[in-house]
């Protein structure tokens, strides 16, 4: 009995230390799959805050490109043109062109940007000769563009265009140019002779530039049938002063709201008859040569 009893305490034990070795395998798996289930958890967030953090990489390269600055020029200074017929004083054309203070306005599509009057005079005294006259006023206005440039740059380019067309006219004689102070930001004064059948004539072409306007100014004078011709440098000098009435004209017309000397885009077109090359102008000297002969 003594070995039965002893045989129960036996199995009793062994059966104790089964229970407790299960229960200590199974403590220690615990922890195994909480691990496991840890760093399974760790492991996806890592990869959301990656493929969050790559969205926002993504999104932080896109949203940081900024558009390239529109390219912008200086605005042009004057935004429109006086009334052509009208630049000059009645006192002016009645010495110039004594016989005409009305004028006959050139055609325009835009008035604003370019424009023109002239004028014919024939004091005609029957057999004690007669004295002609005819004077021209061209304005161009430039506005600035982004392709072209500003309009003080167009007008640039143009003026020495008128200046060069001006020394270079067919047929002219005994040619002089010369530069005339005070009048705009320059202005030149081409004056030459030009023989016809009706007598000598003598023109003065005067070329101002004044911001991103340019005026060029036609006068020509001639003595006919016997009658004497006239002085160069009185021709000239009067159309000097005319081109400086026409300048104050022009700042005149100008005088509200011009916005000189402010910086600004320019529109993608400029208006129509701004972008026009200079090459093609309302006037030149030689076309006012033409007209002169017409006239003549």
């Amino acid at each position: 009995m003594q070995r039965a009893a002893q045989r129960d305490v036996r199995a009793k034990l062994h059966q104790r230390a089964k229970r407790l070795s299960r229960a200590l395998v199974c403590a220690a798996a615990v922890p195994a799959v909480l691990i496991t289930a840890a760093c399974s958890s760790d492991s996806g967030d890592s990869k959301d805050k990656g493929g969050a953090g790559a969205q926002q990489t993504a999104g932080g390269g896109t949203s940081s490109k900024q558009p390239s600055a529109s390219p912008s020029v200086q605005a042009a200074a004057y935004q429109t043109l006086p009334e052509p017929c009208a630049v000059l004083s009645k006192k002016t054309l009645s010495d110039l062109v004594p016989k005409d203070s009305s004028g006959k306005e050139g055609s325009s599509d835009d008035v604003k940007t370019r424009s023109s009057c002239s004028w014919s005079s024939l004091d005609n005294n029957g057999v004690k000769g007669s004295q002609f006259r005819w004077l021209n006023v061209s304005l161009l206005r430039f506005d600035s563009d982004s392709s072209r440039g500003s309009g003080n740059e167009q007008a640039q380019a143009y003026y020495a265009q008128q200046v060069k067309d001006a020394k270079s006219v067919s047929g002219a004689q005994n040619t002089k140019s010369e530069p005339v102070a005070g009048v705009g930001e320059e202005a030149t004064a081409v004056r030459y002779d030009l023989k016809k059948k009706e007598g000598a004539f003598k023109q003065q072409t005067v070329v101002a530039r004044v911001e991103n306007v340019v005026i060029t100014l036609d006068y020509n004078g001639a003595g006919l049938a016997g009658e004497k011709t006239p002085s160069a440098d009185d021709l000239t000098k009067d159309a000097e002063n005319a081109v400086k009435e026409t300048v104050a004209a022009v700042s005149k017309a100008n005088a509200k709201g011009s916005g000189a000397g402010s910086s600004t885009t320019a529109s993608s077109s400029p208006s129509k008859p701004a972008s026009k090359s200079p090459s093609k102008s309302p006037s030149s000297s030689a076309s006012a040569s033409k007209s002169a002969d017409k006239k003549n």
